[in-house]
């Protein structure tokens, strides 16, 4: 399963068409002679569960998909089913957990249903590169993006060997374009992946059409790099036309529209128009916490927005309120040496020099530091911005930093200290 076979079709009446797969599963599963059920008898009740799990992933209704993904992959066990519906089982159920950020459970589940394809298939089979897909999302999500890179790679190989070039090449390779991308981005190589982003956009287009919903998505995509890069005005009218189309697909309050709504509101803020972005930011956490819950990683992805927002605009007991928020979801959901939770602590970091809490902002700062030291490259962009806020925080402080900074010298680890050296050059 594709995240792209999922939006490939109509999503419009999405809701509808769950209720009915829902009163045919319940009336078929009517008791009949024997006292076995119609789907039970046939075997079919397995691939039912399945259909109706990704209906509700189409729709982002992933609370729903669960159970049913989980369900079937009950039955697919204990009734002996072939390989290949138990894999995809395995593989749908590790989908589903990935959208919930139960990365742990989703790469268990990716696994099995990975090593059983490789078992059942041949060794470059386009299959076993959907799976990789599946599985480099999840490493991403754990920061891990050598590994995201590495099984990204394999599938990509894969892929170009047996899709030539034909009037479906498009359509299957342009999601393949889109994850390298989000790869890059996530490693802070915005040029490279600004190329593969165009790549994809020629790709979706000719492959899905311009107002198709994966178009749309790639749209809000390349739209976010551009707010990266601060070019503000080339990302307004990609993201305004990702959101009509979003709109269309999924109506004007869907906890879909939140990414595209993050984008908008870092427009606003670029341009001072801090209300506007606050109630955009305002909007997209009420539906995600609605939704996905308020320990998800999009609500804490969210209120760091909103606390950089509240820092840039000078309310800053609104700011604290969220910074320290937004590091608690994200610590409890990601684990604090996530490359995410380390940029919510830079928030927090900044807002405490602010209001003049040194010794705290430069905990925060160190933790951050050591965290992305690990994870990122020493040029990435978020590693120089937490060395910007180590260089303000010294700036602001001046002496006050000396005694704790001596007596943390001796509990300082190696990066931590190769860190220290950047942040005396930042100085400067």
């Amino acid at each position: 399963m594709t995240r792209a076979g999922l939006l490939s079709s109509n999503l419009r009446d999405v809701k509808s068409l769950a209720r009915v797969l829902v009163c045919g599963l319940v009336l078929l599963n009517v008791s009949v002679a024997g006292g076995k059920s119609y789907l039970s008898k046939k075997g079919h009740l397995g691939r039912a569960l399945r259909s109706m799990a990704r209906v509700y992933l189409a729709y982002g209704d992933y609370a729903k998909a669960q159970p049913l993904a989980e369900q079937a992959l009950t039955l697919a066990r204990t009734k002996n089913a072939s390989n290949p519906e138990l894999c995809l089982c395995l593989i749908d159920l590790a989908y589903v957990y990935d959208k919930q950020c139960r990365l742990s459970e989703a790469e268990q589940m990716c696994k099995l249903g990975l090593r059983l394809q490789e078992k059942i298939y041949y060794e470059e089979h386009p299959h076993i590169a959907y799976t990789l897909r599946i599985l480099s999302s999840i490493y991403q999500g754990q920061g891990r993006y050598q590994d995201a890179q590495s099984v990204l790679e394999r599938a990509m190989a894969i892929m170009q060997k047996f899709h030539l070039p034909d009037e479906q090449h498009d359509r299957i390779m342009a999601p393949f374009h889109v994850d390298i991308a989000k790869l890059l981005v996530a490693q802070g190589n915005f040029q490279d992946a600004e190329a593969y982003y165009q790549q994809a956009l020629a790709l979706t287009n000719n492959g899905f059409g311009p107002n198709h919903l994966y178009t749309a998505e790639v749209l809000g995509s390349v739209a976010r790099l551009y707010t990266l890069r601060g070019r503000y005005v080339e990302a307004e009218p990609l993201i305004n036309r990702a959101l009509v189309i979003q709109e269309k697909v999924y109506g004007p309050g869907h906890h879909l529209l939140a990414p595209a709504w993050m984008t908008m509101a870092r427009i606003c803020q670029a341009r001072k128009d801090y209300a506007e972005a606050e109630k955009l930011l305002q909007r997209a956490l009420l539906v995600v916490q609605d939704k996905l819950g308020s320990g998800h990683p999009l609500t804490g992805k969210i209120l760091t927005f909103l606390g950089e927002l509240y820092i840039a605009n000078g309310k800053y007991t609104d700011a604290e309120r969220v910074c320290q928020e937004a590091v608690k979801v994200l610590e409890s959901s990601l684990g604090p040496d996530n490359d995410r939770t380390a940029m919510a602590f830079n928030n927090l970091a900044r807002l405490y020099i602010h209001q003049e809490k040194y010794p705290e902002a430069q905990d925060l700062c160190l933790r951050a530091l050591n965290t992305l030291d690990g994870i990122l490259d020493r040029n990435h962009p978020n590693v120089k911005e937490v060395l910007a806020t180590m260089a303000q925080l010294h700036q602001k402080a001046g002496n006050v930093l000396k005694v704790a900074k001596s007596q943390q010298t001796e509990k300082i680890s190696a990066p931590a200290q190769v860190t220290h050296e950047s942040i005396a050059k930042a100085t400067e």
